[in-house]
């Protein structure tokens, strides 16, 4: 008998994996802060004698090195990965024991990255139980081919249509595919429906199945979106070989200290949730909720080395915080400091407020040089149809491009509120006169705005 059990990495979409028999376990690639996958084992009472990479990742730093080191376990990466460390290198076809009655077998699947491997479950008789695919096949698409050198881009995702076939060629219809991105992940080439599929359901939804390799790769090359700036930082940490992860408590600071940060040019963020922040916040400050996607916007945001204090209403958000961040290589906060603006503010100054708002707002107000309307949404969300006569700087943009914003308020916008709530603290961390319209984009159509676009 065997198990396999999901290791959610929402934050980032992506999926670590725990399988293995009665008594000992493998961790295919496994997110930063391990005590998870250590909490899983135990819980299954089995010991992690295997960790695996299916490639060297560039959205987020692996835990594999220091879960390896830890455990003792084999630490099996792909021989053409160029890492730092001393790892078992893993060749096409190689096949390592697990449990009684349990195997993996590696699978050469190039696309993502060159050397990018995937593994198949084996069960009793070497019957395929599942297939970890990594960035290879992906729930109804495939890694994206474009994170590893711009020249190598074409060739990478001709690789991908290659494997994507070799896999459903050897693998029978009903084996389960459990990719690690995908679930929101920028590492996946497009998003897709769903939470489980196999060789067969991707057989009949999947373009890299269904389509001839030109087709596939001219489509697949036209619907890249940029790559999270701190994607170039996370392959080098990757190959080195990151250190050990710290999650301990971070020191508290105070509100002089919090000033005296913000006039230095460091960045404060609160991770308050927007209406919150809205309502009352320190001066200079930016917000990403702690709900949201923080990891992923802001280490896609903020230059590199650029010193974060945290703002956290508790300990508890605090601490989920920086589990978020260690996860993409912002490991130790320059500060901290818990409560609410009151906490955060020198004697006597007041909390900054800004305006929230619906699309019927929006709607009611009159058009004219003092209202700008700004779509922060990416390149596609934006192609399929937007305000007419708005101006687009996507979020991950805005604050190098604040200067192109025309003067006047500011009304800017999202698809649900979320990244809107992060570009308004932008721009009145800068100064500007804003509106977060906190209301799904569908009504924009609703409250009669005019759109351009295929909406």
């Amino acid at each position: 008998m065997f198990f396999i059990d999901t290791i959610e990495t929402e934050g980032l979409g992506n999926r670590s994996y725990l399988a293995g028999g009665a008594t000992t376990a493998v961790a295919v690639d496994p997110p930063r802060d391990i005590d998870r996958v250590l909490a899983a084992a135990a819980l299954r009472g089995v010991r992690i004698s295997h960790v695996v990479e299916t490639h060297v990742h560039n959205d987020y730093v692996t835990g594999g090195l220091d879960l390896a080191r830890l455990t003792g376990a084999a630490y099996l990466v792909p021989a053409g990965a160029r890492v730092s460390f001393a790892r078992v290198p893993v060749a096409d076809g190689d096949t390592v024991d697990i449990d009684e009655g349990v195997a993996l077998r590696a699978l050469a699947t190039p696309g993502h990255t060159p050397h990018h491997t995937s593994y198949v479950l084996l069960e009793e008789g070497g019957r395929a139980a599942a297939v970890f695919t990594g960035g290879s096949l992906l729930i109804g698409s495939v890694g994206r081919p474009d994170l590893v050198e711009p020249r190598l881009t074409e060739e990478l995702a001709r690789a991908q249509h290659a494997s994507a076939h070799r896999l459903a060629a050897l693998l029978p219809d009903e084996t389960p595919v459990l990719p690690t991105h995908g679930f929101g992940s920028f590492c996946s080439s497009s998003q897709a429906e769903g939470d489980a599929t196999t060789i067969g359901k991707e057989k009949a939804v999947n373009d890299a199945l269904l389509t001839d390799v030109d087709s596939f790769v001219a489509g697949l090359l036209a619907g890249l979106e940029d790559v999270p700036a701190y994607y170039a930082r996370m392959g080098p940490v990757n190959a080195a070989g990151p250190v050990p992860v710290d999650l301990g408590a971070l020191p508290l600071t105070d509100a002089a200290d919090i000033a005296e940060r913000l006039a230095a040019g460091e960045w404060v963020v609160d991770l308050r949730n927007r209406i919150a922040f809205a309502e009352g916040h320190v001066a200079g400050s930016f917000n990403f909720e702690a709900d949201g996607k923080i990891a992923t916007y802001l280490a896609w945001m903020i230059p590199s080395g650029k010193p974060v204090t945290l703002l956290a209403e508790s300990p508890a958000q605090l601490a989920a915080a920086q589990r978020e961040l260690v996860r993409v290589g912002i490991d130790r906060p320059a500060a901290a400091a818990t409560g609410s603006p009151r906490d955060w503010l020198p004697d006597g100054q007041a909390p900054r407020s800004f305006r929230r708002a619906t699309f019927a707002d929006l709607a009611a107000q009159p058009a004219g040089p003092g209202t700008v309307v700004l779509d922060v949404r990416r390149d596609s969300e934006r192609a399929g149809g937007h305000i007419t006569g708005s101006l687009h700087i996507p979020v991950h943009e805005l604050h190098r491009r604040l200067a192109d914003v025309p003067p006047g308020t500011v009304w800017v916008h999202c698809a649900g509120g979320m990244r809107a709530g992060i570009a308004a603290s932008v721009l009145d961390a800068a100064g500007r006169d804003v509106v977060a319209v906190d209301d799904p984009f569908d009504a924009a159509t609703a409250a009669g705005l005019p759109l351009t676009g295929g909406r």
